[in-house]
């Protein structure tokens, strides 16, 4: 393959957004309504946790149907597609801790794993983990699967900080806001590996978004605000919807110097 039919090639497969404040903001925000858009289904609307999630993850397929078909980064499809992955990897750690017994230390363990075995499995074939390289079909099937079990995982850690240890929605949210700062200037000041501090704050905002959502939505009884479900998911959805407007009129995150 020359060079010209390569840069044809990553021109029509670079999918993902670039990495810019936007990012990192609509991402937190898609992580909160992780949290509690899954639980206004499961709980506030009584559907169950496990049916909840079946219906989820039909929709997530549709959504990554269409993201995988796009011929370019969509902002509204890509982000709709993080704010399903992000209900899914919620519900899928829920059901196995609520409905199967499974402790949060063992899905902790389990998914930091599954997710190392996907990282692990990702560089043997692509030799990077760079978001930047997304334009091949493997490589964004790596992409979104790392994604789900990174917002798997951050759900487990997040409530295994805030309820099993009983540290509270407030402070794991502190604890995790305190955990992103400390990465971002380990990136700056000392020069951290680019990908490797991407993707540990990448996981680190998963129980960040939760804790935000939890504290927001849950009893003051519990620690909370009390918001309630409905109305913190309709507030953040709200953000996330103009948001994505805003970026897909602006194009402000979509990528200029792709890498390969």
């Amino acid at each position: 393959m020359n060079i010209i039919q390569k840069a044809r090639e990553h021109a029509l497969l670079s999918k993902v957004p670039e990495i810019t404040l936007y990012f990192w903001i609509i991402k937190i925000l898609c992580t909160t309504v992780g949290e509690t858009f899954s639980d206004f289904l499961g709980t506030t609307l009584n559907l169950g946790e496990a049916w909840t999630g079946l219906a989820m993850a039909v929709v997530l397929g549709v959504a990554l149907y269409f993201q995988f078909k796009a011929k370019k980064y969509v902002p509204g499809i890509y982000w709709l597609s993080i704010v399903l992955i992000s209900v899914v990897g919620t519900l899928v750690s829920d059901n196995l801790t609520d409905n199967l017994g499974v402790s949060l230390v063992t899905t902790t363990i389990v998914f930091g794993i599954i997710l190392a075995i996907v990282f692990i499995a990702w560089y043997m074939k692509e030799k990077t983990l760079s978001i930047h390289s997304i334009f091949t079909r493997r490589r964004e099937m790596f992409y979104w699967l790392a994604i789900l079990f990174t917002f798997a995982l951050g759900t487990s850690v997040g409530d295994l900080l805030a309820e099993k240890l009983n540290l509270g929605y407030l402070l794991s949210l502190v604890i995790f806001a305190v955990a992103i700062g400390v990465i971002y200037m380990l990136y700056k000041l000392l020069k951290m590996n680019e990908v490797l501090a991407f993707w540990i704050a990448y996981i680190l905002t998963r129980p960040l978004g939760a804790s935000i959502g939890d504290y927001l939505s849950q009893a003051r009884t519990d620690g909370g605000v009390g918001l309630g479900t409905t109305i913190t998911s309709a507030i953040f959805l709200t953000a996330i919807l103009a948001t994505v407007v805003y970026l897909a009129i602006t194009k402000k995150d979509v990528s200029r110097n792709p890498v390969a």
